[in-house]
């Protein structure tokens, strides 16, 4: 057995803990390029606490899905400023674009010679700018992953700038800046975070100290999902969804993902698709194919049988199978009103071009087993 783990220099979870982030960046320096989302006013109380320290915030905001030209105009402007540290405080797309801004900000060259894909996919030399990552949705886990998924708008593609040097300085996880997120939000973000202690836990690359992490994250995902989406300011629905996004940003970080995330990143460059609703239009077809397809070629492997553990995780049966696991998650992503993929724009007649991209995605790679074109269409049409 060998395997590796990696993560941010430091992880603070709790209630409250926003606040230390004042002290860490007064540590790094005393100008901060300071990454939000869309909504600039959410970083309000931190921008005032940094300046309160001495720390200068110098806001970017970032109001979708970054691209490779934002990111482009963000180390231009902590250049241009004098940035020394970054700070991200918002969803995934506001972490992975300060995760990008500070390893551009250390590195020469131009974010084409570093991409996967689009790019020359060159290794970076040097660590990364130092950079806190503050999540503000449970989700993504992206505060203690090592790369920032990014759009190419002209190639309608997501790529990964990637490297163990784009880890977080810290990773500053406080549920209560997730309370009263709408219901819709919470539910596509959480759906993400059970896809990514779920792929994780049936990957080819699983390790056991991931496994631990999906064993405890998967449980709280599923007696916490429908509370936090129903009843928004109920802050130990909000822990238990925070806890269970790190604990997957954690896993897939060192584990990989799979065939939902291999379909995923594809799909997003195509078309406005949120990520989170499409991995949860993906997931109970992913499984429920992987499952069939380790039947039929792989019957003796621990794959199988960790597809039913996935389903007494989920349901806390004992008794539970791989089939009742995806009943389960078909169920409550029906619940919670999360359309199929024709809603974002695809048709049938995409099938071909999405199978073919999704097949080359880094993610694919760490599936339960490698899935043939047909199985792969099948999972398309049954999502659509």
């Amino acid at each position: 057995m060998k395997f590796e783990f990696a993560t941010a220099g430091r992880i603070i979870f709790g209630p409250g803990t926003w606040r230390e982030a004042v002290a860490i960046a007064r540590e790094l320096g005393r100008s901060a390029l300071l990454v939000t989302g869309r909504n600039v006013a959410r970083a309000e109380a931190l921008r005032g606490a940094l300046r309160a320290a001495g720390v200068e915030p110098v806001v970017f905001a970032v109001p979708g899905e970054p691209t490779t030209d934002l990111i482009s105009e963000g180390v231009c402007a902590a250049r241009a400023r004098g940035c020394d540290h970054v700070i991200a405080l918002g969803g995934g797309s506001a972490i992975d674009a300060g995760k990008a801004i500070a390893a551009l900000l250390t590195n020469d060259g131009a974010l084409l010679d570093y991409l996967e894909v689009i790019g020359h996919g060159q290794p970076l030399r040097v660590a990364s700018a130092p950079c806190i990552a503050i999540p503000t949705t449970a989700g993504t886990g992206a505060e203690v992953t090592r790369n920032s998924v990014l759009a190419s708008p002209a190639h309608r593609v997501k790529v990964s700038l990637r490297s163990p040097l784009m880890l977080p300085r810290a990773a500053i996880v406080d549920p209560e800046l997730t309370l009263g997120l709408p219901a819709d939000l919470t539910a596509s973000t959480g759906l993400d975070a059970l896809t990514q202690l779920i792929e994780p836990f049936l990957s080819c690359r699983a390790n056991p100290l991931v496994d631990t992490l999906c064993r405890e994250g998967i449980p709280r995902v599923a007696r916490s999902l429908r509370c936090a989406c129903q009843h928004p300011a109920d802050l130990a629905a909000r822990e238990d969804m925070s806890l269970a996004s790190l604990f997957g940003g954690l896993a897939l970080a060192n584990a990989g993902l799979g065939a939902v995330h291999g379909f995923a990143g594809p799909i997003g460059g195509m078309f406005p698709a949120p990520h989170g609703a499409v991995c949860a239009a993906l997931l109970p077809h992913v499984l429920e194919i992987n499952a069939r397809a380790l039947r039929e070629r792989c019957p003796e492997s621990e794959a199988l049988r960790r597809c039913d553990e996935v389903a007494h995780l989920l349901t806390g049966r004992p008794q539970a199978t791989a089939a009742d696991g995806v009943r389960w998650i078909g169920e409550l992503v029906k619940e919670l009103q999360i359309p199929g993929l024709r809603a974002y724009g695809l048709v049938e007649a995409d099938r071909r071009e999405v199978v073919e991209k999704s097949r080359l995605a880094s993610s694919m790679k760490a599936n339960s087993l490698p899935l043939t074109e047909s199985e792969l269409g099948e999972i398309f049409a049954r999502a659509l």
